[in-house]
Formats: C-alpha cells, sequence, structure tokens
C-alpha cells in the first residue's frame, strides 16, 4: 500500500512518533530513511527490496543502485545510516559471554516471514566480528551447508562461530532438522578447528539455545 494511503496511525513517521522506532519493524524504519517511492514502486516495496538487499551482505551505495527505484540519493542515505549508527552504537565489539547476549546481534531478524540462517564470526574473546546471512528459507541439510557457514568464518580468523536461525511462527522449540544441521555443523567445526559454539532459534516468544540446554 501507498503510505500516503494508510491510516495515519499506521504510517512509519508517525509510528515512530507515536511509539518510538523500536517498535518499528526493518522495512517501516527503512522506509523513513528512504522518504519516497518512485513511479511505480511505493516506498514500501522498496524498502522490502533494500531490506533483501542488506539481509543479503549489500552495503556498498553503487551496489545499492542496481535496485530498481534505488537511485544516488536514497543509496547514499542508506549508506551514510547503516555508517553513522556503527560508530554510534557499536565503537567496540560486541562480547558474547552468555547465550542472549546473542540476541542484541540477531534479534531484528525475528519478524522475518521467512526463516533466515545465521552465522555470527567471533574472536577469541568471543567478541563478535561479523554477522551474516547464510540462506533464507526453512531450514535443512540443502541450504545450511556446512561450507556457507564456515567460509567467511575462517575469511574471517574467527576461532568460533554461534549460528541462529529464526522461527516466523514464534514457537522456539528446535526441530528435528535444526537438531540434525546442528550436529553437522558442530563435526565440520571440529574439522575446522572453529567451535560452534551455540545455536540459537528465535523468534517473538523468545529464544531456544542449544548450549543452555546442554545439546552443544
Amino acid at each position: 500500500m501507498v503510505i500516503k494511503e494508510m491510516p495515519l496511525h499506521e504510517r512509519p513517521r508517525e509510528r515512530l512518533f507515536a511509539h518510538g522506532p523500536d517498535m518499528l519493524s526493518d522495512t517501516e524504519l527503512i522506509a523513513i530513511l528512504l522518504g519516497s517511492g518512485t513511479r511505480g514502486r511505493p516506498v514500501s516495496e522498496l524498502a522490502i527490496r533494500v531490506l533483501e538487499a542488506l539481509d543479503a551482505g549489500v552495503r556498498d551505495p553503487q551496489r545499492l543502485t542496481l535496485i530498481a527505484g534505488l537511485g544516488f540519493a536514497k543509496a547514499s542515505a542508506i549508506a551514510a545510516a547503516l555508517e553513522f549508527s556503527r560508530r554510534m552504537l557499536c565503537p567496540g565489539r560486541h562480547r558474547i559471554a552468555k547465550p542472549e547476549d546473542i540476541l542484541p546481534v540477531i534479534g531484528h531478524f525475528a519478524d522475518r516471514k521467512q526463516e533466515h540462517f545465521l552465522s555470527v564470526s567471533l574472536n577469541g574473546a568471543h567478541e563478535v566480528i561479523a554477522c551474516r546471512v547464510v540462506s533464507v528459507g526453512l531450514v535443512n541439510r540443502t541450504l545450511v551447508h556446512p561450507r556457507e557457514v564456515f567460509a567467511d568464518a575462517v575469511t574471517d580468523r574467527a576461532t568460533a562461530v554461534i549460528v541462529a536461525h529464526n522461527h516466523p511462527s514464534g514457537r522456539v522449540e528446535p526441530s528435528r532438522e535444526d537438531r540434525d544441521v546442528t550436529a553437522r555443523l558442530r563435526t565440520a567445526g571440529e574439522h575446522l578447528g572453529i567451535t560452534l559454539l551455540d545455536h540459537v532459534v528465535f523468534g517473538d516468544g523468545g529464544y531456544y539455545s542449544f548450549l543452555e540446554h546442554g545439546e552443544i
């Protein structure tokens, strides 16, 4: 829906002022940064395309301009906002001391309508080096392959990784596939010398840590 056709209380800017930015979805926040859409592509749709690109790791503003409807100005605004946020909010490394410490890094994926499987690289002090989307879709043996999880971790010179994925249903109890994937990744990590520190299943209903439940 075009934003100007929405009831006032449902529009992103109005919701931000009424409830605070932390109550908005990622697409709503991006829509505010974009300001407007283009002919034939409302800002809400454009925000979805931008979010998909960001989830895939795209940060270069020139690559962002490849999204239909995203020109120089809007791509610059997105890139600038990302860098400013990094400088203001993450001047140092986020350290993981207990399973729930990973939630600020991954929590914004909880409202995704599809499962996003994430790999978080950690250094020897268990500080976050990077968080990346490995796959989008159901978690299974085909989509979540050890080489996809550990390829960037090797490049990062990581000593450990935490994997995580959201359950759009909100239920966080792991499935049999979740446990199978965890076992395969743990074995692969042992061969590579990179510890699989935890697998976290999360959603609106909370989170499930394989480490907390003694499954890793």
